[in-house]
């Protein structure tokens, strides 16, 4: 008889789980606590939320390791967008492709493929999903979790026996809560000093009523201002949903209408008419403000009773587009990891209280996951100065041309044996076998570990700068040489 692994939070990245978990056998119920999104009466609330992600080679990759039909689906719904299309203070507009091969980051609806997950969990034989279920405690050496289920007088208490959990409850997850009081978890929360804000470009129509976008879909549009920045991804719709970004002390400033309105035209004049004046100021006094917390915690296991993914495990700044991908990879690793040790789906023999494969591929799990997703939280946190700032000085210019120039002879994808291992081993490459810019690497190479991609750039960075200092005295010497041979240097007695 199989196992029963329960999974909280059903969100993209729990969904994913139950999907994975599912296919090697187990029995899944999903919990969770919000309301099915799919309700009409749920629509109001996600429409204040970001409406889409950015998923990319990593994401991608672990949909077709659980699911190649599912992936190929999802995949009919993005958006492509090839570079950052940069926007300047006096509206001056330039381009910078994400890669000299073609290759793209995807817009992708947020609602649209939590709902397009949901649907699949739902009509998957051995899933089963509860809403309105708020986990309360848990018992992970009784295997039990209780969850509130209901509201006022008529909560009521459902206590749910597991043989394994996964929590995928996002940031303030209370699984990990629950975990924290059986381990020793080194934990570590920090809340940057910016807050992001939600606002909206709305489609234009033709002369035949068709909406059409008004500015080019197919590249992530960034105005970037050293401090703060303002982003804009498409949606399917015709629309942009943009974000900004920006320091909490200077949001606070803007309080009415007039300060608003007047702030734009100073910092994104050419953002006024494409949004227009009543919607901006709708959009920025309705839509809530919302703070950027990074999460790093170690170990994400407890025996072999139960796991963290996603932001329950590693919540990131959204700067590098890695959330949704990282979560996802997270399952795919895990599943690699399940396989490797031979867990096996069905129920322990009598007497046997642990299952030692299974806790062994979580042990791994947290020993290996680790490096990667310390480095991907503290790279995210560093991209947000190249997008905010860098991207616009000369000196990130000529190190990007330069990127480009050495990588020209490294394969800047995975080659279809690679893609095809990504389903059986964790990330096959040792290092990229060539030179490749970081975000290369990061976003483009599913087969390169996070830890690995930042170890290469770092080397990189290391022998540009070896070589510059090297260029910089040979060249001094070469004219140094060159002024005693020409007599320009004579001495005076």
């Amino acid at each position: 008889m199989p196992r029963k692994a329960v999974v909280v939070g059903a969100g993209p990245v729990g969904c994913l789980a139950a999907l994975s978990l599912a296919k090697m056998g187990w029995i899944v119920e999903i919990y969770e606590a919000r309301p099915d999104i799919r309700l009409p009466s749920s629509q109001a609330s996600l429409a204040r939320r970001s409406i889409n992600l950015a998923i990319s080679s990593r994401g991608i990759a672990a949909l077709q390791a659980v699911d190649s039909d599912m992936a190929s689906r999802f995949l009919e719904t993005v958006i492509p967008m090839k570079g950052r299309y940069l926007h300047d203070e006096r509206g001056r507009e330039s381009v910078q492709l994400y890669d000299s091969t073609g290759q793209c980051i995807n817009s992708i609806d947020r609602g649209l493929l939590n709902k397009g997950l949901l649907d699949k969990v739902s009509s998957t034989e051995n899933i089963s999903v509860f809403f309105e279920h708020k986990l309360a405690t848990a018992d992970f050496d009784a295997r039990v979790l209780k969850f509130e289920s209901g509201r006022g007088d008529h909560m009521r208490i459902v206590q749910v026996p597991f043989d394994f959990c996964v929590g995928a409850d996002g940031s303030y997850s209370n699984v990990r809560r629950q975990l924290m009081r059986v381990i020793r978890m080194d934990f570590h929360q920090e809340y940057i000093p910016h807050d992001y804000l939600e606002l909206h470009i709305p489609a234009t129509f033709d002369a035949a009523g068709t909406p059409q976008y008004r500015i080019d879909p197919n590249y992530l549009h960034i105005w970037p201002r050293h401090s703060f920045m303002l982003i804009a991804l498409p949606n399917k719709d015709k629309t942009f949903t943009c974000t900004l970004f920006a320091p909490t002390q200077d949001l606070d400033k803007l309080s009415d209408r007039t300060a608003v309105l007047e702030w734009f035209r100073i910092q994104f004049p050419d953002i006024i008419p494409l949004v227009g004046e009543e919607r901006l100021w709708d959009d920025f006094s309705r839509n809530p403000r919302s703070s950027l917390i990074c999460i790093k915690a170690k170990p994400y296991h407890y025996k072999d009773r139960v796991l963290i993914l996603g932001d329950a495990a590693h919540s990131m700044v959204p700067f590098y587009g890695q959330g949704l991908n990282c979560g996802f990879e997270d399952v795919r690793v895990l599943e690699t990891l399940i396989r490797e040790e031979k867990v096996d789906s069905q129920m322990l023999p009598a007497g046997v209280a642990v299952d030692d494969r299974l806790a062994k591929a979580l042990d791994r799990y947290s020993a290996t996951r680790h490096p990667d997703l310390v480095a991907i939280c503290d790279l995210a946190m560093d991209n947000y100065v190249e997008m905010r700032h860098s991207v616009v000085t000369p000196l990130y210019r000529i190190r990007k041309r330069l990127d480009e120039f050495l990588s020209a002879f490294t394969p800047h994808r995975p080659s279809e044996e690679t893609k095809e291992q990504l389903a059986r081993t964790a990330f096959p490459s040792p290092s990229a076998g060539g030179w490749l810019s970081l975000y290369a690497m990061v976003t483009f190479r599913p087969d390169l570990s996070y830890a690995t991609a930042r170890r290469q750039a770092q080397w990189q960075t290391r022998t540009l700068n070896t070589s510059g200092w090297v260029a910089a005295v040979c060249g001094i010497l070469g004219v140094g040489m060159f002024a005693v041979r020409s007599g320009l240097f004579v001495t005076r007695r």
